[in-house]
């Protein structure tokens, strides 16, 4: 027969071995992206919209991987979708915009679209051209337009940035992360900001670097971005966010090189270096260009700027529900990769407080940074 004290101890040892798993359990980060949810395929009839037209005019070719895919990705989903005529006019640089806007209107669109045109251009043809509807996006105005045939999206990147600075904060390896930016201006700089005010949210002694392509093609510039990319990680940075467009290949290519990691920029860039890129802060070009043409359609056409980001769906990580790049899980070091169920949670609680206010994020954009 057991006595009472060691019926009470081997209950006590019941008791324990029950509980350690509860509380386990709680903390245990449930990764939505992998959650089992049953996939329902419906098929949905493409509406004959053949009537409608738009032209969209990119400021580069495509092959960026980065805001100019994701525009022509916008338009052409818009094609697919909507059942609408599109054209995608592709230039090689600032010194066709004029010209490609003027052949666009000559063809009498009910829309035409710009991607990160100068606003002087746009203003004057905008302003020559009352009778013509056009929308813009990635150019940004010293004030507001006041069209009644303008309508612009501004995507507010700075929330999004900080989200992806906690990442940063919370798997550099040295305390020293950094960005490179296209050039030193608000448009810009509104990554920028934010992502540092993600890593000393997380990492108070971290140290923040930036550093700027410039120069007469600061988003076509690689060779220049790998060149600040490597002067940076010989200073022990092991983290880059790189926010300069095209030049940005040659950030994520020296972290590669140097076995060191970089976050990407607009579009889901993950994949272009497995292993290296942790992530990307998404920059929804794309939807903004969908949504104008959609509003044609539906005949909302709303001149004037709109504000959106986190909260809209036209910002957001590539690690979200709806992209769920889990990339960097599989081909990450080991020990930054046991670390990433505890980055998404505090992620995904620093996104729950600045939607609800909480948590504030300077909009450099806005003030003028």
């Amino acid at each position: 027969m057991l006595k009472p004290t060691r019926i009470l101890f081997v209950l006590l040892a019941l008791l324990m071995v029950v509980a350690v798993p509860a509380v386990a359990q709680e903390a245990e980060y449930v990764d939505q992206c992998l959650a089992s949810v049953e996939a329902t395929a419906e098929v949905v009839e493409v509406p004959d919209n053949s009537d409608i037209s738009f032209q969209i005019v990119l400021p580069n070719a495509r092959g960026d991987r980065s805001f100019i895919d994701s525009a022509a990705a916008g338009a052409e989903r818009a094609i697919a979708e909507l059942g609408v005529t599109g054209t995608i006019i592709e230039t090689a640089g600032v010194q066709e915009h004029d010209a490609a806007m003027r052949r666009a209107i000559q063809d009498d669109p009910d829309l035409v679209i710009t991607i990160a045109v100068d606003a002087s251009t746009v203003e004057e043809i905008v302003d020559e051209f009352p009778n013509q509807k056009f929308a813009a996006q990635e150019t940004f105005f010293p004030a507001p337009p006041e069209y009644d045939n303008l309508a612009l999206f501004n995507i507010y990147t700075h929330e999004n940035s900080y989200l992806a600075g906690i990442a940063a904060g919370m798997l550099s390896r040295t305390k020293k992360v950094g960005a490179v930016g296209g050039g030193d201006f608000p448009g810009i700089n509104l990554f920028i900001v934010g992502f540092e005010e993600g890593v000393k949210s997380v990492c108070a002694d971290c140290e923040v670097f930036r550093s700027y392509v410039g120069g007469s093609n600061p988003f076509s510039d690689p060779v220049r971005a790998k060149e600040l990319a490597l002067g940076l990680f010989a200073e022990g940075v092991d983290i880059l966010y790189q926010v300069a467009g095209r030049s940005g290949e040659g950030v994520l290519e020296a972290a590669k090189d140097t076995g060191n990691f970089a976050i990407g920029v607009d579009s889901n860039q993950d994949d272009l270096y497995p292993g290296t890129v942790i992530l990307s802060a998404m920059k929804r070009v794309d939807n903004a260009v969908f949504t104008f043409v959609q509003r044609i359609v539906e005949d909302t056409y709303v001149p004037g700027t709109t504000n959106v980001g986190l909260a809209e769906g036209f910002a957001g990580l590539s690690w979200d529900v709806g992209v769920c790049s889990r990339t960097f899980d599989q081909n990450g070091p080991a020990d930054l990769v046991e670390k990433l169920p505890a980055v998404r949670m505090a992620i995904d609680e620093a996104r729950a407080k600045i939607l609800s206010g909480e948590i504030v994020v300077t909009n450099a954009l806005d003030a003028g940074q």
